[in-house]
């Protein structure tokens, strides 16, 4: 894209600038099917205005307005060159990363482009990328330190970026093989009363993870890689008394392990291993009174050399909108009113 120097009209006060799409790129890509892309871009910059006549595109209003608008032109270029499109959610978390920028709120110089355009693992026709800058540097901190900590609320790609790291390290032969655990808690003393043997019962349970992994891998290879060991998926107390080497490890629903149970699982990394543990501290299914190992290690490990702490929150959450707009609700309601999870627990603030 080329544009114009922007130009300043002082009789109006107003900024004005200009881009030309390059005519390899058809418009449709950077406007978006019926100028969806547009009216995002409009509805984002009420205050400027801008039109489209050919191949293109005019910006005019405020200074910072248009600045920004130019931008985000730019970026979406760039984000295109690669092949990959352009969609209404990538163009609105752009001008979110752009505008975050500006205020100074973002203390990093990864650019939306940077961001939208970082290949995890590529798999049976599609590829798992971060959508947001705080996926990206939860990403990258994976690739830096030996043990990371994903926490955020549902539906912020804590689990499934951790899993797409995890088979890229192993198809490239980073790691020998993947390690999948949760904490049982939620089925706790009800497994009893379940038909099957003890593997049929912690199944379902342990379903999300497997649903996971039939998103990256061959469905047809799972069961072979599972028999040889390559990928196992288990409950965590079958972690006890092993040292985990070669492997890339993730501990799933954190928030649910005891403070016991959270030492224990750290003290079986062995050599050349890897571990993520991913969890939302606000998501507590603990019988009352147990402490939670996910909140109780941030106090004990925070600033340890190769240890990382990558907190995501609801501006990440890459499921329905409305998910990340619940999330704000209820920790408005908690904070108003001194609950969790909306949530008497017998005091203000308290802290599992």
């Amino acid at each position: 894209m080329t544009e114009t120097p922007t130009a300043q009209t002082p009789a109006q006060g107003k900024a004005r600038a200009r881009f030309t799409v390059p005519a390899q790129h058809p418009m449709v890509t950077v406007l978006g099917s019926g100028d969806s892309l547009l009216r995002v871009i409009e509805t984002a910059f009420p205050a400027a205005d801008i039109h489209v006549r050919g191949n293109e595109i005019s910006a005019t209003g405020e200074a910072r307005e248009v600045a920004l608008v130019q931008r985000l032109f730019d970026e979406m270029m760039l984000v295109l060159r690669t092949g990959q499109p352009m969609t209404e959610d990538a163009v609105e978390r752009s001008i979110a990363m752009l505008r975050a920028s500006e205020n100074g709120t973002s203390d990093g110089q990864e650019t939306p482009a940077e961001v939208l355009t970082q290949n995890i693992l590529s798999s049976r026709g599609r590829t798992i990328r971060p959508k947001t800058l705080n996926q990206k540097r939860y990403v990258d901190a994976i690739d830096k330190h030996t043990i990371v900590f994903g926490i955020g609320p549902a539906g912020t790609g804590k689990t499934y970026l951790a899993m797409a790291k995890a088979v890229q390290a192993l198809q490239s032969k980073q790691v020998n093989r993947i390690i999948l655990t949760r904490p049982a808690v939620e089925a706790g003393e009800r497994l009893g009363f379940l038909p099957g043997t003890l593997y049929e019962k912690i199944d379902p349970y342990l379903r999300p993870l497997y649903d996971a992994l039939h998103d990256m891998l061959d469905p047809d290879s799972i069961p072979k890689l599972m028999a040889a060991g390559t990928i196992e998926v288990a409950p965590l107390a079958y972690m006890r008394g092993r040292s985990l080497n070669d492997a890339f490890i993730i501990l799933d629903e954190a928030q649910n392990t005891s403070p016991e149970q959270m030492k224990m699982f750290l003290t079986r990394l062995g050599f050349d291993s890897k571990i993520v543990i991913t969890g939302d501290v606000t998501q507590v299914d603990l019988p009352g009174g147990t402490k939670s190992g996910l909140r109780q290690v941030q106090d004990i490990l925070e600033g340890l050399d190769d240890v990382y702490f990558s907190r995501l929150s609801s501006q990440d959450v890459v499921r329905h909108k409305l998910v990340g707009r619940i999330v704000d609700a209820y920790e408005k309601y908690d904070s108003d009113n001194g609950t969790e999870n909306g949530t008497h627990k017998g005091g203000r603030n308290k802290r599992k």
